[in-house]
């Protein structure tokens, strides 16, 4: 592991002897003397057996994984789980507090963590552990942070292990791959340098990636700047191997996102740094638009807990994780009304989106297309807004809209899961349904059926979301999906299921797909299987 542990002390369950719970519980009730305590409020006092024992509570409490706002309600609806518990590593805690902590222990970006850095942790997410831990998990969820990944760069591709083992193939380039050479690459090819260090998350763009260790440091390869060549800031050395990122060593980083102009990183305690297209004040502060050096994103985030960042062609999109429940800020280039504020102008620091408070809609997962956006709710709703070129918002038509609107079409789904690209948008659902709408270009939706040669149908635009039905019919659930978000490659996208299968389709004229392509072929309309095992 690539990682230092913390000698901070882990909670301490005493007297429990080494047995299933439900022997526990049963042996606790003969044994132990029944104590009366008020558990609801104001009501008549009743039968708490496990009182007498409160160890054994906690070891419950803690080996249920119980989600931070059922330990809230615990606290909430009953007095035993508000009283100190007299346990450590903290003795004013309560049991809910304490089991909170203790979940957050299990974490791998917190366990190397010093006391210290957990306090401040702490007052950061709002002076609770219960808090930390909706944090925390929130991370998880919405970037598959140290889960099998699979990520469809611009022309090519990364895919990452549950173990953390590192996949590349497709175009190279500028050394992106990480091979040590600039040859391409169809099939899957394992970055040997990387052995001994597990990475947790990836993030691909234009001639470059970037990797993230459990240890927080940051893994860089390809083009050395976050320019286009077509704007004159080209970089002009090549790193074909992963090397680390000196600049970033005093950040402990788990998430990276790259934007045209930019790319970001969420730091473990929510902050979120930025490097290069800060002329004119573009995201807060002013650099040269090869700067390397990481900058704090200022404004109103500088206080305020990220868990996710998604960057777009010009712009970032941030979750943020407050006492008070998710919101989502926008910061940056605001054309097409890309930014959610209601109208097209830029915003140099990041700015709440409030629509959500409008739709009293809880936002969990984000994502940032070339120029277009979308969230999935804690209640599975799905709102997009932007540019709707090509119907890639998914209501029914190519209008922009410039605060995030509700896509009704998918108003009989629970969705989990969303990703855009360069005017596309998939959706997946809690049963493992995927939806695709928006260009068709490339085959790159999975819309294979109608036509007799399946030609016309495939690069049809859709302006509502339809079921994909060829990946319907693979019959395995699917759990993330990755598209291409540039607007100078053709797009190929991702399915990984959650037994560990990666299906891919789309674009494949630079072995992105990776599977072999035949004859004159560029792209495949059916998802086929890439020969890689990512469970």
């Amino acid at each position: 592991m690539d990682a230092m542990r913390s000698g901070t002390p882990t909670i301490q369950y005493h007297n429990i002897p080494d047995q299933p719970i439900a022997a526990l519980v049963a042996s606790s009730v003969s044994t132990f003397q029944r104590q009366q305590r008020h558990c609801f409020g104001d009501a008549s006092p009743g039968e708490f057996p496990l009182s007498a024992n409160p160890s054994i509570v906690l070891h419950v409490l803690t080996g249920c994984n119980l989600d931070p706002q059922d330990l809230a309600k615990l606290e909430a609806t009953c007095s035993f789980f508000r009283q100190p518990a007299n346990f450590a590593p903290d003795h004013e805690l309560s049991l809910s507090e304490l089991a909170a902590l203790d979940m957050c222990q299990k974490r791998a970006i917190f366990k190397p963590m010093t006391a210290e850095e957990r306090q401040d942790l702490k007052e950061r997410c709002g002076g609770s552990w219960k808090l930390v831990l909706r944090f925390l998990l929130a991370g998880e969820a919405c970037s598959r942070r140290e889960k099998s990944q699979a990520i469809a760069g611009p022309g090519h591709s990364i895919a990452v292990t549950s173990k953390g083992v590192v996949y590349s193939f497709g175009s190279n380039s500028s050394g992106q791959l990480g091979h040590g050479t600039t040859e391409e690459e169809w099939r899957p090819c394992q970055i040997r340098s990387l052995q001994g260090i597990r990475i947790i998350q990836a993030a691909a763009g234009a001639g470059r990636t970037m990797l993230i260790s459990d240890a927080g440091h940051v893994y860089a390869f390809g083009k050395d700047s976050f320019g286009e060549a077509e704007y004159g800031v080209q970089g002009s050395t090549l790193v074909t191997a992963p090397q680390l990122v000196e600049s970033l060593k005093s950040i402990f980083v788990v998430q990276a996102a790259i934007g045209n102009f930019f790319t970001a990183v969420l730091s473990r305690e929510g902050r979120v740094y930025t490097f290069s297209w800060g002329a004119d004040g573009k995201l807060g502060h002013q650099t040269e638009p090869n700067d390397l050096e990481p900058r704090p994103l200022l404004g109103a985030l500088e206080n305020i807990p990220v868990v996710q960042i998604a960057a777009g062609y010009c712009y970032l999109l941030a979750l943020a994780c407050q006492p008070t429940g998710m919101s989502v800020y926008s910061v940056g280039c605001g054309l097409g009304g890309k930014l959610g504020h209601g109208a097209r102008t830029d915003e140099k620091y990041p700015r709440l989106i409030e629509q959500f408070q409008t739709l009293n809609l809880q936002p969990v997962v984000v994502a940032a297309g070339a120029w277009h956006a979308a969230v999935v709710g804690q209640d599975g709703r799905v709102c997009t807004w932007g540019w709707g070129r090509y119907g890639c918002l998914g209501h029914g038509n190519e209008e922009c809209e410039s605060v995030p609107k509700v896509v009704e079409a998918l108003s009989n789904v629970k969705a989990v899961h969303v990703a855009t690209g360069d005017y596309t948008t998939f959706v997946v659902s809690d049963v493992g349904d995927v939806y695709s709408f928006g260009c068709g270009e490339s085959s790159s939706l999975g819309h294979n059926t109608g036509a007799a040669d399946g030609q016309e149908n495939r690069h049809s635009n859709v302006l509502s979301p339809e079921i994909v039905t060829s990946l319907k019919q693979v019959k395995e659930r699917v759990v993330q999906i990755s598209l291409t978000n540039s607007v100078y490659w053709n797009a190929h996208t991702f399915a990984l299921t959650d037994s560990g299968n990666l299906y891919a389709f789309g674009a494949g004229d630079k072995g992105q797909l990776g599977v072999e392509l035949v004859a004159d072929q560029t792209e495949r309309g059916n998802p086929e299987r890439v020969a890689i095992d990512l469970s």
